[in-house]
């Protein structure tokens, strides 16, 4: 533990984000090669954006995203295949390369979150208005992620907030046409009439 606020842990995610799972094994293997056509198309979606020399912010945006799915997706490919199953609740954490494999065939392994950021740590008051939550337990930021989860979340709120400057509005100036004085919207941009 490293304060109130951050602390270290080790959790074996076998599914999504906060370990949603589906469909057992059968789903385990959707998930990975979800991941893995997700990282094919991006790998050329990203070289796409640098060869059309996009705006450098979401180039690295783009690829933020792109190295957290490629980290998720490593471990779910590999993970189950190098290292023991942990114990839950007890201080064994998995060995790389035990005598006997993986505890998981390639593409069953789990992801490793281990950053965990509990900065509130409350009860609902007694007066709030869902009377089921009332006296529970409250805490922000309860999930446990990872690097690779950081790097997406990173990745979209970075997007999100600079949108417009990555993807500026293209002025529309009407040119009129010297003969009649009519106006003509042949989609100049205001950048192209001022050069």
């Amino acid at each position: 533990m490293l304060g109130k606020w951050f602390r270290l842990h080790f959790v074996e995610n076998p599914g999504m984000a906060w370990g949603w799972e589906f469909g057992g094994g059968i789903g385990k293997i959707i998930l990975t090669l979800f991941r893995m056509l997700a990282v094919v198309l991006g790998t050329f979606y990203l070289r796409n954006i640098i060869h059309k020399k996009y705006h450098k912010g979401f180039i690295i945006c783009a690829a933020l995203i792109y190295v957290g799915a490629l980290g998720n997706l490593i471990d779910s490919m590999f993970y189950g295949l190098i290292f023991n199953e942990s114990e839950a609740y007890t201080n064994t954490a998995a060995r790389l390369f035990p005598a006997g494999g993986g505890y998981a065939p390639f593409l069953h392994g789990k992801v490793v979150d281990m950053f965990y950021f509990p900065i509130i740590q409350t009860h609902y008051p007694s007066w709030f208005p869902i009377t089921s939550w009332r006296g529970q337990d409250f805490e922000f930021f309860s999930p446990v992620f990872n690097l690779a989860d950081a790097s997406i979340s990173v990745g979209v709120i970075l997007l999100l907030v600079w949108q417009k400057k990555f993807f500026p509005r293209k002025l529309i100036v009407p040119v009129p046409n010297t003969d009649t004085n009519a106006i003509i919207n042949d989609g100049t941009s205001a950048s192209a009439v001022q050069q």
